[in-house]
């Protein structure tokens, strides 16, 4: 099958009137532009130009041809510098997926930033707690909470979310503090029924996780509505401190057990396995970057 070279050569062979000034103007030898026309036509079957030693001729069938893939070529050439002008330049819409309750305080005030810094730049931001697929949801990037779990994915690793063990000052004067690890299997906890940990809590103990085994009257599948009873008195709970820092702020809950606090969750970056990553990927996943390494999380 003909190559996009011969292509070139034969075009260029036509416009400029010989082979010699072909050769020129491809910046090659007279010999790779022959050998290109000779095999094109050969492929064809037809002639296509009429040689001789200072001009050529066109052919009707090559008239034919060079004005089907001229146009050929030109919307050739125009793809290839949109799809580079894509990787070079930052413009369009870009779609961008965070969890429901982390995006409000930590995503949107990037993406706002963003759009300022870019004008040419529009975003919808798609908010789920479901793990999406990018390819199915049109999705450019994701910022998700916990190891990435594809491998087909890029990923960059935006901070690490510190997680604490909290109770309100109403569920302490009643019940007592915790002093001790083994002391949280005697409390009544708050247990999330989402996520891996459930009512087992991934405590440090001695540079080492453990699971210690929790249980409560109150279960919830929500993390507001997990925070929300905690400050109610509900129980025990464990929650990463960016959810519930303001209300340690304003003593409305108190941290326990610092020492063996639990193990950070990482949060990552992730979009499409490309051979080129878009500008404006890699310009939005350094901003988060930035912006996410000057908060208290």
């Amino acid at each position: 099958m003909a190559t996009i070279e011969q292509y070139r050569a034969f075009v260029a062979t036509i416009e400029a009137g010989s082979l010699t000034a072909a050769a020129q103007r491809l910046d090659c030898s007279l010999q790779t532009v022959s050998r290109s026309l000779i095999s094109l036509e050969a492929e064809l079957g037809v002639e296509l130009v009429r040689r001789t030693t200072r001009r050529i001729q066109t052919t009707a069938a090559g008239i034919s041809f060079y004005e089907r893939i001229k146009a050929a070529l030109v919307e050739i050439d125009d793809a290839r510098r949109e799809v580079l002008r894509g990787t070079s330049e930052i413009f369009g819409l870009f779609r961008v997926g965070a969890s429901v309750q982390f995006a409000p305080r930590y995503i949107v005030p990037t993406t706002t930033a963003f759009i300022e810094h870019y004008p040419d730049v529009e975003i919808d931001l798609v908010l789920s707690d479901k793990i999406a697929d990018l390819l199915e949801h049109k999705l450019d990037v994701v910022v998700r909470i916990g190891e990435p779990q594809s491998s087909s994915l890029k990923s960059r690793l935006l901070a690490k979310l510190r997680r604490v063990v909290v109770a309100s000052p109403r569920y302490l004067a009643r019940h007592g503090y915790p002093l001790k690890l083994t002391d949280l299997g005697e409390h009544s906890c708050v247990v999330r029924t989402f996520g891996p940990e459930g009512d087992l809590w991934p405590m440090t103990a001695d540079g080492r996780v453990v699971r210690v085994p929790v249980k409560g009257r109150f279960r919830c599948n929500d993390a507001a509505a997990a925070n929300a009873a905690v400050l109610q008195g509900a129980g025990i709970g464990l929650a990463p401190l960016w959810q519930v820092r303001s209300d340690i702020d304003q003593g409305l809950l108190e941290l326990l057990l610092p020492e063996h606090e639990p193990p950070p969750v990482p949060v990552h970056a992730l979009w499409p396995e490309n051979s080129v990553t878009p500008a404006r990927t890699r310009a939005f996943v350094d901003m988060l970057k930035q912006r996410m390494a000057g908060e208290r999380i």
